[in-house]
């Protein structure tokens, strides 16, 4: 957890230390919102070379009149009821197109996610990499290794570091499901419920918002030594939940809002009201992958954001803080969490090439054994579809061969333990054993 970054200056204590004349010189001037495509908080700014002719604060002071001039407001407010706003920089701009483009699902590598032979196996993966890296943001101390034998073995949690992740795992494939629903209160809580359950120090805690008779979570360093956010009363709860579900239904705004961009800002709104006695964090993530899948964004559903969260968990942090310490600006979430998610889908694409090339190089192998022609075609098709079951009567259609050579090729293949003979009903059929690359590589 990051520490808390220096607030910025009031514009009235600038404008009565500099006069009258810098006034004019400030609103004068061409400084630009955006700072050349950076968006930065007064924190890192007061740490840089100003303009020439203009101190650190007077810049500062550019900068904001600048962004004010472009802020939009959102439903969410403080606890005071002043609305949060935010602004869309060039860079912005850029990435939410770029995310259109290779989110939407018009990616050249999206064979292997596509493809419904080898889809599940990929959602799988993604699935348990977000189910993992999100739990262990919230404190689960499981290695990667023993979490994942769990998910793919199915066997019980043994202990709140596993149960938060087998938790998580079937909270995103609940969202899955439910993609195609409206968000409403209830569903918030149910997920919320599935986040913790078994994990609370009150069960009862599980799905239920905090009253005002409770005692109301605050966020804090990791020494317990400052509060970093102090969330909205608790009598505030239920009327802030209901405008959430609103807003995430494309309510309560009557101005163009991006889709990636009103998911980005659930997941803000989530956390920041940190309406339950813990699994905030969770559910807001949990939430964000709801919006971005219920907008078209297929996609998604294959990227693994908290593990670049987590290992960039300074940036995600201070994108909290920097929203409150600087007038509810949420642009800084916005910037960074963009950037996340550009960086989660070139992690995408970069797995798959992988995948790809180690398919074409243990093809490019086998090929030259003594398989014959029918068998590489078997094989080369295996590797792209290997849940795909095998018949005597399919290959020798395939091939244009009598049943006998069929069955001979199919038993071949058995025998050097590359598929497996199973009975179903009075036939047989062969499917590809499960490491069937590792296999081909080893012979």
């Amino acid at each position: 957890m990051a520490k808390m970054p220096m607030a910025p200056p009031e514009t009235s204590d600038i404008l009565d230390r500099y006069g009258p004349d810098a006034f004019e010189r400030i609103v004068l001037s061409d400084v630009k919102a955006s700072q050349n495509s950076q968006y930065r908080h007064w924190d890192e700014i007061r740490h840089r070379l100003p303009p020439e002719g203009m101190s650190i604060e007077e810049w500062w002071l550019a900068i904001k009149f600048a962004r004010r001039r472009e802020y939009h407001s959102i439903p969410l407010t403080d606890a005071a009821g002043d609305r949060f706003r935010y602004m869309m920089p060039d860079k912005a701009w850029e990435r939410v197109h770029k995310i259109d483009q290779r989110l939407a699902g018009h990616i050249i590598l999206s064979e292997e996610v596509t493809n419904p032979s080898t889809r599940d196996r990929y959602l799988v993966n993604s699935l348990i990499e977000e189910a993992i890296t999100s739990s262990q943001l919230e404190g689960a101390n499981t290695s990667k290794r023993v979490a994942k034998e769990m998910l793919k073995s199915g066997r019980p949690p043994r202990d709140k570091s596993e149960r938060m992740i087998l938790n998580n795992y079937k909270a995103m494939n609940f969202v899955r499901e439910h993609r195609d629903e409206r968000l409403t209160p209830d569903l918030v809580c149910e997920i919320h419920s599935l986040v913790t359950d078994r994990t609370l120090e009150d069960p009862n805690d599980a799905g239920r918002l905090q009253s005002p008779e409770d005692d109301r979570v605050k966020v804090w360093t990791p020494m317990g030594d400052e509060v970093l956010h102090v969330p909205p009363p608790a009598e505030q709860l239920t009327q802030r939940l209901r405008k959430m579900c609103r807003f995430a239904n494309g309510q309560e705004i009557d101005t163009f809002l991006h889709p990636v961009v009103r998911s980005i800002m659930l997941h803000f709104w989530l956390a920041y009201d940190h309406p339950f006695t813990d699994g905030n964090g969770r559910t807001a993530r949990v939430l964000f992958y709801w919006s971005i899948l219920s907008q078209g964004y297929w996609l998604a559903e294959f990227l693994a954001i908290s593990r670049i969260l987590q290992a960039h968990r300074g940036r995600y942090d201070r994108s909290f803080l920097y929203t409150e310490t600087d007038d509810r600006d949420v642009t800084y979430f916005i910037m960074e969490q963009l950037r996340v998610i550009m960086e989660a889908i070139s992690e995408l694409e970069s797995y798959l090439k992988r995948k790809m090339a180690e398919i074409k190089r243990t093809e490019k192998m086998f090929r030259s054994t003594d398989f014959n022609h029918r068998q590489v075609a078997l094989l080369s098709h295996a590797l792209r579809h290997p849940d795909h079951p095998y018949t005597v009567k399919s290959h020798s259609k395939s091939h244009n061969i009598v049943s006998e050579t069929a069955r001979t090729d199919l038993l071949g293949l058995e025998s050097k333990g590359l598929l497996i003979k199973q009975r179903v009903g009075k036939a047989y059929e062969y499917v590809p054993v499960r490491d069937l690359g590792e296999q081909l590589q080893a012979l």
